[in-house]
């Protein structure tokens, strides 16, 4: 009882202080506010412990199945990855929508940079996120008819960075347990470190985590059906990034050329009409495998390709330091010691582990291969 009081407690001053909050940034952010703080109310609201799910009879058994196998992943994170052993994914809500909000992205129309908007604790950040759809669409008809490319996109889960107690959702919890694995060490990576600002850094760092985390979760609980079969996903991956980034880059020099804007507009939609038709060629090469499709639900924009790499951009030099540092808590204390230097000197830093890691990669000449890193 104690603790939910704390939480209603807790949740006033956070409506008060986004309503304070929106009247200081001007009447236009008001509404924006008031929904963020409305949503993330909704989520305590509909939370629950997981372990009143397990004992409630009418609670479906595939559905115990997957809480029960998140309390394993959960315990797995703080004794394996030294991950935050705090509130958050100890609860479950069930939401009667697919995702938990959706993301808005725009940029110029003839431009791959991104506009940012910028909050309180997360810092410059290039989306706006909404608990409800409409709002979303509504917010990008607006920024469409200013002339910006704008994409939505549903996100199955967020990190509130350790302010609240982040819960398992509906939209991520019948993931398979790789997928699930990867999604709570990430979420619970950005409670270790995040640079307000700095979404590189934080979404490449995040994603170490995940990557060495699931590796050592299938190492002791997956089976060999399950590693062949997140061997392919991360191929997949890969290769879908790949095709992504070529085509960013392709953009990146229409958009530099000197040409006049109408050839560059031409360009541009040859450009995605052929990243289109090398998807449908990719796909084809997996036998048909359909995860992807769902990017290409709605037109291409310059938005859908704009944060293409935030997430691997500086994913080599993480991987560098972690293989340096040996340990995962080592590792947080020497990210955290990154992040404390200014913006430049961290890029620095990076550039060095990555050409660090560039190295490594180099077969030596007398044809051995270097040691695998301990992870």
């Amino acid at each position: 009882m104690r603790q939910f009081a704390r939480r209603v407690l807790r949740t006033k001053y956070w409506l008060v202080a986004a309503c304070t909050l929106a009247m200081l940034a001007g009447c236009a952010q008001v509404r924006y506010y008031m929904q963020a703080a409305q949503g993330q109310y909704s989520l305590w609201s509909d939370a629950r412990p997981i372990d009143d799910w397990l004992g409630d009879p009418a609670t479906d058994p595939q559905l115990k199945a997957r809480l029960e196998k998140a309390l394993l992943i959960r315990r797995f994170a703080v004794q394996e990855l030294g991950l935050p052993d705090n509130a958050s994914y100890k609860n479950y809500a069930a939401l009667s929508r697919p995702f938990v909000l959706w993301n808005v992205v725009a940029t110029p129309e003839l431009s791959l940079r991104p506009i940012q908007w910028c909050f309180p604790i997360a810092g410059c950040v290039s989306y706006r996120g909404y608990y409800s759809k409409g709002d979303a669409m509504a917010y990008a008809d607006e920024l469409r008819g200013e002339g910006n490319d704008v994409q939505v996109g549903g996100v199955p889960a967020y990190s509130t960075l350790g302010w609240f107690s982040d819960p398992l959702l509906s939209t991520f919890i019948n993931y398979s347990d790789a997928e699930l694995a990867r999604m709570v060490f990430h979420e619970l990576a950005h409670q270790v470190v995040y640079v307000p600002g700095d979404t590189q850094f934080n979404e490449s760092f995040a994603t170490a985590v995940e990557e060495a985390g699931v590796q050592r979760w299938l190492e002791l609980y997956g089976t060999d059906d399950m590693r062949l079969a997140y061997m392919r996903y991360n191929g997949r991956r890969a290769e879908f990034l790949e095709l992504l980034v070529r085509h960013r880059q392709m953009l990146a020099d229409n958009y530099a050329s000197k040409t006049s804007v109408r050839h560059r507009r031409a360009e541009k939609a040859r450009i995605f009409a052929h990243l289109q038709s090398d998807y449908l060629k990719l796909k084809e090469s997996w036998g048909g495998y359909a995860g992807y499709d769902r990017w290409f639900a709605e037109p291409l924009t310059n938005a859908h390709l704009s944060a293409v790499g935030t997430y691997h951009d500086y994913l080599p030099a993480f991987r560098s330091l972690l293989k340096k540092e040996r340990t995962f808590v080592r590792f947080y204390g020497a990210v955290q010691k990154m992040a404390a230097l200014d913006f430049a000197q961290r890029q620095q830093r990076l550039d060095q582990l990555a050409r660090t890691a560039t190295a490594d990669s180099v077969p030596a000449e007398d044809g051995q291969k270097a040691a695998p890193g301990m992870l």
